[in-house]
C-alpha cells in the first residue's frame, strides 16, 4: 500500500464520518420509563429536547418515584443514542475499534 492509497482511504473514512456525525446531529432518540408516563428525547449529540410527564400517572407525593423515573427514561434515551452511534461507528471502520473515535 502506497502513500497515496493510504491518503485515500484517510479521506474516505473522514467522508464516512462526517457523514454519520450528520445523520446522528438529525436523529432524535426516545426513552421511557413506568410504561410511558415519563418521556424524554434526545438527539445523537446527547441533548435532550424535551421531557414530558403524564400528569395522570403521579401524585404529589409520588415526587421520589417520579425522580426515578426521569433518570431511567434519559438513561434510556442515551442508551438508544449510544446504541446507535457505536453501530454506525463500527460501519464506517469496518468493525476495527478507534481508540478516541467513540
Amino acid at each position: 500500500m502506497n502513500m497515496r492509497e493510504i491518503q485515500r482511504m484517510q479521506q474516505e473514512m473522514q467522508r464516512k464520518l462526517a457523514k454519520m456525525q450528520e445523520e446522528l446531529e438529525s436523529s432524535q432518540f426516545t426513552g421511557t420509563a413506568g410504561g410511558g408516563a415519563v418521556t424524554i428525547t434526545m438527539n445523537g449529540k446527547f441533548e435532550m429536547s424535551s421531557v414530558k410527564i403524564d400528569p395522570e400517572a403521579f401524585n404529589a407525593e409520588d415526587i421520589a418515584e417520579l425522580e426515578v423515573m426521569v433518570l431511567a427514561a434519559a438513561r434510556d434515551a442515551f442508551n438508544k443514542a449510544n446504541e446507535v452511534q457505536e453501530r454506525l461507528a463500527s460501519n464506517v471502520t469496518g468493525g476495527m475499534r478507534i481508540p478516541g473515535l467513540f
